[in-house]
């Protein structure tokens, strides 16, 4: 018998072979859209960010419950109206010039994505000038930056001053490896995430 909390328990056991069919069933049993979303799906990675925090689950178990996240919401989607699908806002994603890294970016979108975030993911070696020019054509409230070598994390710094110099009250959040609460204040950004789980609160709070 599907419930939500059977759809919410796939999710956080990484289970995509089973959460499409938990999901259907709901879907047939004349189960609202938003709620399987909302009630199942979404609980069901509020469950996982915790525990990725608390050191209980690890990257690759994240990865499998975001992914079961996404299937579920392939089969939830088509049913909403575009204004149903819940957004918390859109968040520009990328890492900075001259680094390549991208496993870390990519977890943070799939984490934001599944808790409600519209993301723009603009890769990597992304310069100052392109974060400025998503946030602009996006509308997006908050751009996240990443870096996991020191010596690309003033990049970071050269994005932060270009926001300013062109007056967007962007938020503007940083993260990776090098990275501290410390060179966050230095550099004026708006926060600092060690990892994926406190970047996703991080956004709520920003946006609250």
């Amino acid at each position: 018998m599907a419930t939500l909390e059977s759809v919410s328990n796939c999710v956080v056991t990484g289970n995509i072979g089973a959460v499409g069919g938990e999901v259907q069933a709901l879907i047939d049993g004349g189960v609202a859209p938003a709620d399987i979303i909302n009630d199942g799906l979404i609980a069901g990675m509020n469950i996982v960010g915790p525990k990725f925090k608390a050191g209980e689950m690890f990257v690759p178990e994240v990865l499998m419950a975001a992914k079961a996240m996404a299937a579920g919401v392939d089969l939830v989607k088509p049913l909403l109206g575009g204004d149903d699908m819940p957004s918390l806002g859109k968040v520009v994603l990328g890492t900075v010039k001259g680094d390549l890294h991208d496993i870390g970016k990519n977890l943070v979108g799939m984490m934001l994505e599944s808790t409600g975030f519209e993301v723009v993911n603009v890769g990597i070696d992304v310069a100052p000038e392109k974060f400025l020019e998503a946030a602009k054509e996006s509308g997006a409230t908050i751009v996240a930056m990443s870096a996991l070598l020191t010596t690309t994390m003033l990049a970071m710094k050269e994005t932060v001053d270009l926001f300013k110099e062109n007056g967007m009250d962007t938020k503007l959040i940083v993260g990776g490896a090098p990275v501290s609460q410390e060179f966050a204040d230095e550099i004026g950004a708006s926060g600092f995430a060690p990892d994926a789980a406190t970047a996703c609160d991080l956004c709520k709070e920003l946006l609250a």
